[in-house]
């Protein structure tokens, strides 16, 4: 039997099919039923997960991720020194009958990622800024090795 691809909405909403796989990983023959691989897929309190671009210069931690379709005062951007949390909501306005869409792909609602970083930040420096639908945080890091000259006082 040949192996029955997966929709890009059910990649990107990690919808497995339930049924007996086989030992060649195909897909079972009755796909009537789904199951929710991770959870609040099916809840009433759906959330995406965004993805991201993440890379580092010598002195930055930089992330990238599409926003397109969000107001920025609507996008809630939480940092600790060694994570970031980005979170927002869709909202999803028609003008057209839902029987009258072919295709229905693009995601409405909320969404959020939580991402560790790989080294500590200065939280005080970091920066965001939006242009044309791309997020992108700019995030110093703490320099270890940096050192300070203390002088000390007398009375």
């Amino acid at each position: 039997m040949p192996k029955i691809k997966k929709s890009f909405f059910e990649k990107i909403k990690k919808i497995v099919n339930i049924g007996n796989k086989s030992s060649d990983d195909q897909e079972p023959e009755d796909t009537s039923e789904v199951e929710v691989a991770e959870t609040g897929i099916l809840d009433n309190e759906e959330e995406g997960q965004l993805a991201v671009d993440m890379y580092q210069s010598p002195t930055e931690i930089i992330i990238k991720t599409m926003v397109a379709g969000v107001k920025p005062e609507d996008l809630d951007i939480a940092i600790t020194r060694d994570m970031v949390t980005i979170r927002g909501k869709r909202m999803e306005v028609y003008e057209t009958n839902e029987a009258d869409f072919f295709h229905k792909e693009l995601y409405w609602g909320s969404f959020s990622r939580t991402i560790v970083l790989p080294a500590e930040v200065e939280i005080e420096e970091a920066e965001a800024a939006e242009r044309h639908g791309l997020l992108t945080l700019i995030l110093p890091k703490i320099d270890k090795n940096r050192q300070s000259k203390l002088k000390v006082r007398t009375n």
